[in-house]
C-alpha cells in the first residue's frame, strides 16, 4: 500500500563541479546533502524550519537513511528534489525522488526519518511534539485525505 503524503516540496540543483569524481559523477555521498537541501526548503515551506523545532526545545536528529540510486548525476544536470512528508505524528518521515529536471528521469530514491529529542534532558520523543504537528496541519498545502 503506497504511503499518503501529507506535504510535498520539490528543490532544484545543478550538480556542481566539487561534487563529482574524474568521470564527472556525483559522488555516493552527496545525495545525502542533496536530501537535506530539500529537507530544508520543504521545512520552510511548512513555517517550522530548525531553528523553529530548536526554539521549540527539541532537536531533530536522522534516525534513519536510505538511498536507492538508480542512475548517476553528473556535473552540471540540472537536477529536482522532490521530498514528501509521509509521517508526521510518530516522527518525521520524509522520501525523496531525484530526478533530472529535463527529461524526468527518476536517478534516485530514498527516505530519511527523524525523531524528536528534548534538549534539556536528551529524551527521545515517541510522539512528535504538539508545535510540530500543529505547524504541519495548518498549513494550507497540508493533505489528511
Amino acid at each position: 500500500m503506497p504511503e499518503h503524503i501529507y506535504f510535498s516540496s520539490e528543490s532544484t540543483l545543478a550538480v556542481p563541479f566539487f561534487d563529482v569524481d574524474t568521470l564527472e559523477v556525483a559522488w555516493h555521498g552527496h545525495y545525502v546533502k542533496y536530501f537535506e537541501i530539500a529537507r530544508c526548503d520543504l521545512l520552510d515551506q511548512i513555517g517550522h524550519n530548525y531553528n523553529d523545532m530548536r526554539q521549540a526545545g527539541f532537536a531533530w536528529p536522522i534516525v534513519r537513511l536510505e538511498i536507492k540510486y538508480l542512475r548517476p548525476a553528473r556535473f552540471g544536470q540540472k537536477l529536482t528534489i522532490r521530498a514528501d512528508v509521509v509521517e508526521y505524528e510518530s516522527c518525521l518521515k520524509v522520501r525523496y525522488t531525484i530526478f533530472d529536471t529535463l527529461t524526468h528521469t527518476v536517478l534516485t530514491r530514498g527516505f530519511t526519518m527523524q525523531a524528536a529529542v528534548r534538549l534539556d534532558n536528551g529524551e527521545m520523543q515517541l510522539q512528535t511534539p504538539a508545535v510540530w504537528q500543529q505547524a504541519i496541519r495548518s498549513h494550507t498545502r497540508f493533505s489528511d485525505n
